[in-house]
């Protein structure tokens, strides 16, 4: 699991779960990612990587769910696709998006 960073900004931390099929390579790519992007735009974040079977585990008091994986659940936070971190395709879109999402809550 990753820990925040002493050099994040002051504020709200949000937590982003990030999920895929093992929850080793993908997710901890996807999640370094995920936190410089979101840094840059001085949005603080924790990560908690997962396997997509454990996201029914984590998702309770998250802000945001990312995965590279179908989501077969139904949760009550936002899931955003996480192909574009591996792809660079699209990358500025999902980023814009999951910077919207988190304003929003706060």
């Amino acid at each position: 699991m990753s820990q925040p960073s002493s050099d994040e900004r002051p504020g709200k931390e949000h937590k982003i779960i990030v999920a895929c099929g093992t929850a080793i390579a993908t997710s901890t790519h996807v999640a370094i990612k995920v936190k410089e992007l979101l840094q840059e735009r001085g949005i603080s974040v924790h990560t908690v990587q997962c396997r997509v079977q454990e996201i029914p585990m984590y998702a309770t008091d998250a802000d945001l769910v990312i995965s590279t994986a179908q989501v077969p659940f139904d949760l009550d936070v936002p899931v955003v696709d996480g192909i574009p971190f591996l792809t660079g395709i699209g990358l500025k879109e999902v980023i814009d998006k999951i910077e919207g999402i988190l304003k929003k809550k706060g």
